[in-house]
């Protein structure tokens, strides 16, 4: 298993730097080298050494006059892949083809996968992190293929940024980053071949709002207003749309009570020039003006291609799986399931960053601390109490309010989480190491001269990985929970990046919309409970109790 990890290191890496050569924008692959980039500008010139540096770029705009631009080279980027090709050949050097396993090892792996729900979580566990891996070919505002004029776009995949002239656009649409959720329907109804492949949630997780959503609502025989979801009398706003793809462009908004209007009503143009008002009591009409120059006002009432009455939702809106938001949209106009899919892909990086740096601190502490002893073990001790004891929410906070926002990321953030998570587990090890010292076998490594080094991490390191093991899914629930807190209380990561304590909070303050708070709840317990249960699995699989036996 470890070799087939290091192949998949080594693939990685590989593809990631070929990526960033040609341009592309791999899932996944792709982020270190985005990190470089998007954090360059905002970190001071001490920082920007490890994200990268500026180069001038030259090229021809398209009269054919020359265009000096800057570009990074993403430094950080080339590093992590560097950093993981590493990994990957030192895992195929370490474990060997066809090494043998040893009993005890084999007995762990079969009694954890007896425990159901451990290994059933596990299994799961994988399956998420796998569906998050596909990044912005699941999730996202980008099409992944378009085909026009048979030619076919992959815009996606690739870092350059296609215009939309190049799909037949005019005008400002022309000159930027075209919608391809409206692209979609526009080649659709002029059916000439030309098609869009979008995600399977066309919307991004953060950046990609919408204003208001609408539902289509039902006349009944006796001429009232109905909701066609519970079947009752409809109260509240409704409109007719130039488009109902484009809910902000209303033709007319009314208020209807009791399933027929009654209230103020607005009527504007298609420039979205206010020309009609009204005012409806119990259905009937009381008075209405009509200021539009170039139209009458039975035209503009009877215009064409006008919707029927549909309610209005304004953020934050309910599911609504006709317009494409399942679990419906937050207050800024996020959608919820792409919300809570960018969640989890920072949940998952954060742990991928956080639990290798904090195990390699705490891990070499706690072992250097049994294994010296004397003063050093005495002074180290003294220390850790002394930060163990500084109130953690509070120092954290004081921090993260102290961050200038354009520093904000998920890298500072995880630095402080970083500085107060290694202490815990090097009790642990310090204990581990005073006992394993003891033995015979540290005792002849000293005698054939083995390196303190060596006997560390050669020989105690590995008779102590049950207790590593068995930590680190306690330490992801630690994390998260600690992300989540962060953001619920508004000194978390900034708003650029999609977390569940931040829909959490969006919930609470929207208690009339239950499925913010019920989300962003879901999403965390599961994610909490499949991790705790992989945690007890490893426990009890890893009990030296069930495989000692005593005299």
């Amino acid at each position: 298993m470890f070799r087939k990890i290091g192949w998949l290191l080594i693939l990685a890496s590989i593809v990631a730097v070929l990526g960033e050569l040609f341009s592309l924008q791999l899932p996944t692959l792709r982020w270190p080298f985005n990190v470089s980039r998007e954090f360059f500008d905002g970190m001071p010139k001490a920082v920007r050494f490890i994200l990268g540096f500026k180069y001038d770029v030259e090229s021809l705009d398209d009269s054919g006059a020359s265009i000096v631009r800057k570009e990074i080279f993403p430094v950080f980027g080339y590093l992590i892949s560097a950093i993981t090709l590493g990994l990957g050949v030192l895992l195929l050097i370490k474990f060997k083809r066809n090494a043998v396993v040893s009993p005890i090892t084999e007995r762990r792996i079969k009694r954890f996968k007896s425990i159901g729900r451990g290994y059933v979580s596990l299994i799961i566990l994988g399956v998420l992190c796998l569906i998050a891996s596909f990044d912005h070919l699941l999730v996202g505002n980008e099409a992944i293929i378009v085909k026009h004029d048979g030619e076919y776009h992959f815009p996606a995949l690739t870092r350059k940024l296609i215009e939309g002239k190049e799909f037949g656009l005019e005008g400002d649409a022309a000159k930027t980053r075209p919608n391809y959720r409206k692209l979609k329907i526009q080649f659709a109804e002029a059916d000439n071949g030309d098609w869009v492949l979008m995600p399977l949630v066309p919307y991004a997780p953060t950046g990609d709002t919408t204003s208001q959503q609408s539902e289509a609502l039902e006349v009944g025989a006796d001429g009232k207003i109905y909701d066609p979801g519970s079947g009752d009398l409809f109260s509240g706003i409704a409109t007719r749309l130039y488009d109902i793809n484009v809910p902000a462009r209303m033709h007319s908004r009314v208020r209807i009570r009791d399933g027929v209007l009654d209230g103020d009503m607005s009527g504007w143009d298609r420039e979205g020039a206010l020309v009609y008002t009204a005012n409806y009591s119990a259905g009937e009409l009381t008075k209405d003006k009509f200021t539009g120059e170039n139209s009458t006002k039975e035209a503009f009432l009877n215009a064409e291609g006008i919707s029927e009455l549909r309610e209005a939702h304004l953020n934050p809106a309910p599911p609504l799986p006709q317009n494409g938001h399942l679990l419906g949209t937050t207050s800024q106009g996020n959608d919820v399931l792409a919300y809570l899919y960018g969640g989890l892909q920072v949940n998952i990086k954060a742990a991928l960053l956080y639990i290798p740096i904090v195990y390699a601190i705490g891990v070499t502490v706690g072992l250097l601390m049994g294994f010296f002893g004397g003063a050093f073990d005495l002074i180290v001790q003294r220390l850790i109490e002394i930060f163990s004891n500084v109130p953690f929410l509070f120092v954290i906070i004081i921090i993260s309010s102290s961050i200038p926002d354009q520093l904000k990321s998920l890298g500072p953030i995880l630095l402080i989480l970083i500085a107060f998570g290694w202490m815990g587990m090097t009790y642990l090890m310090r204990t581990a190491a005073l006992k394993e010292k003891a033995r015979d076998y540290v005792a002849a490594s000293r005698v054939i001269g083995c390196s303190t080094p060596t006997i560390l991490f050669r020989h105690i390191l590995p008779n102590t990985v049950a207790i590593l093991v068995t930590l680190v899914p306690f330490s992801i629930s630690g994390l998260v929970v600690s992300l989540t807190s962060l953001d619920y209380l508004g000194f978390g990561l900034p708003a650029q990046y999609a977390t569940w304590g931040r829909l959490l909070q969006d919930g609470l303050d929207n208690l009339s919309s239950p499925w913010l708070a019920g989300s962003a709840f879901l999403a965390l317990v599961t994610l909490l409970i499949l991790v705790t249960f992989v945690g007890e699995a490893i426990r009890e699989a890893f009990d030296p109790k069930k495989f000692t036996f005593y005299r």
